[in-house]
């Protein structure tokens, strides 16, 4: 039900300009372009005029860049793995300069139509490649790239680029590299007898600029998306404030929450004798991150005995907060049990608390803790040692501002509609942006088995 809870631990609600989201329609044409795509060809078949050829052949130079640990404010901008994304962008919002002479930078300048080939990266992103077009000033590049200069009678540098991206989205440099205990390398030799298809140079141009059109309309739809995205994911701070700050709240008589709710054994179990799927079921930590009601059918189980069932047994309505976790951010996160059709008990870095239900609702307790001013206060307070803990005494502390019960039901029904119009909101654009990001690899198949 809680999308706001997307990311995990500390994954908090953030302030939102407006609590209602712009919605962009991303292209038709771009997003059909999938499903009338012919996506399956014979591999090695090629049209007219077209041959495949190893890579090597199309390059004319290759240059292995520099490493360097010192940094200079006034020396020459280097490109890092950072500085290029999976799609084949060039990124500049941050960058380091080093010190170097003038025969270093001539030699490890980029040029506009240089490739840099990223040799040397994680398993997962190693090969990822971009065309260098220009800066403005000098720009030289780190030891974990390779230069590529292309043969100009031969290549055309946008379509090898591009061709080389599509070869990073196939696996093919995950497949090929050689991994190390923390990073991978495709050497120059493994790379260069690779095959590439090759058009004719004028067909290699006309398909490089056709295929850079259409990604970047692809670019533009994604970006857009994720706009949407960003904005329903601080949605629920937006509904949150405009309930707990309105005017009518501030008429509210602020309660310590330890005169709302009682508390019984600050701690749960903690030896766990595992049932593996028999037993009673366990609340534990990451069940209180996962969603802020809890399901006992998703939940791990232990075995019990009537004296553990007696004493640490929970109740339908009962809050749960994390008392200890190794992320700071995490300590003090809350979640709630609407229904118990069994048994259940919580383990020992977990708190308990009963409201009482004549004064207070156990949801209207629950979404006033997913404040971001709230979770601030209760990790300030929390003590950090080896890991975080919250004391039981400072969570009975904390004010919540009473509204009358009638106010209580409705706030709690108007939150509840509105985190599950987010939640589908968000799994909507989820959805949309996974089918954009999946465009640019059909697009480059397209293009390189001649069908552009």
């Amino acid at each position: 039900m809680i999308c706001y809870r997307r990311g995990g631990v500390g994954a908090e609600c953030r302030s939102a300009p407006t609590p209602k989201p712009q919605y962009f329609p991303v292209s038709p044409s771009i997003m059909n372009y999938t499903s009338t795509m012919q996506t399956k060809t014979n591999e090695r078949s090629l049209p007219k005029g077209w041959q495949w050829v190893k890579f090597g052949d199309v390059i004319a130079e290759s240059q292995p860049g520099f490493a360097s640990g010192q940094r200079d404010s006034n020396g020459v901008i280097q490109l890092r793995m950072n500085n290029v994304d999976t799609r084949g962008n060039l990124l500049w919002d941050e960058f380091i300069r080093v010190p170097a002479d003038k025969a270093a930078i001539e030699k490890y300048k980029l040029k506009p139509g240089d490739i840099v080939f990223n040799n040397t990266n994680s398993t997962e992103l190693v090969g990822k490649s971009a065309l260098f077009n220009n800066h403005g000033e000098a720009i030289v590049y780190s030891n974990h790239f390779t230069r590529l200069r292309v043969k100009p009678d031969v290549a055309d540098p946008s379509f090898v680029t591009q061709w080389l991206i599509s070869q990073w989205q196939a696996k093919t440099f995950e497949k090929i590299c050689n991994r190390w205990i923390g990073q991978s390398a495709v050497k120059t030799d493994k790379l260069f007898v690779l095959e590439i298809p090759l058009p004719p140079l004028d067909e290699q141009r006309r398909i490089a600029s056709r295929l850079n059109e259409q990604l970047a309309a692809v670019e533009s739809a994604r970006k857009a998306a994720e706009e949407q995205l960003h904005v329903a994911w601080e949605l629920p701070s937006a509904y949150l404030r405009d309930v707990f700050e309105s005017e009518e709240a501030m008429k509210w008589n602020k309660v310590r929450l330890g005169d709302l709710a009682s508390s019984g054994p600050s701690n749960g179990i903690f030896k766990r004798r595992h049932e593996f799927g028999r037993g009673t079921p366990l609340i534990n930590v990451s069940d209180l991150f996962r969603t802020m009601a809890i399901d006992l059918s998703e939940l791990e189980r232990v075995e019990t005995n009537s004296k553990e069932l007696a004493h640490y047994g929970v109740k339908s309505g009962d809050l749960f907060f994390c008392r200890s976790s190794i992320k700071r951010e995490g300590v003090g996160w809350c979640a709630y049990l609407s229904k118990l059709p069994e048994p259940a008990v919580f383990d020992s870095h977990v708190m308990r608390l009963t409201p009482d239900k004549s004064r207070v609702l156990t949801e209207y307790i629950a979404y006033y803790w997913q404040l971001p001013q709230v979770r601030k206060a209760v990790i300030e307070n929390a003590k950090t040692a080896t890991m975080t803990t919250m004391n039981q005494s400072d969570l009975i502390k904390v004010e919540i501002p009473l509204a009358p019960i009638i106010e209580q039901k409705r706030i709690v029904q108007y939150l509840s509609d509105k985190f599950a119009q987010t939640e589908s909101a968000v799994n909507n654009l989820e959805f949309q942006l996974a089918e954009i990001e999946s465009l640019p690899a059909s697009l480059l198949r397209e293009g390189f088995a001649g069908k552009l």
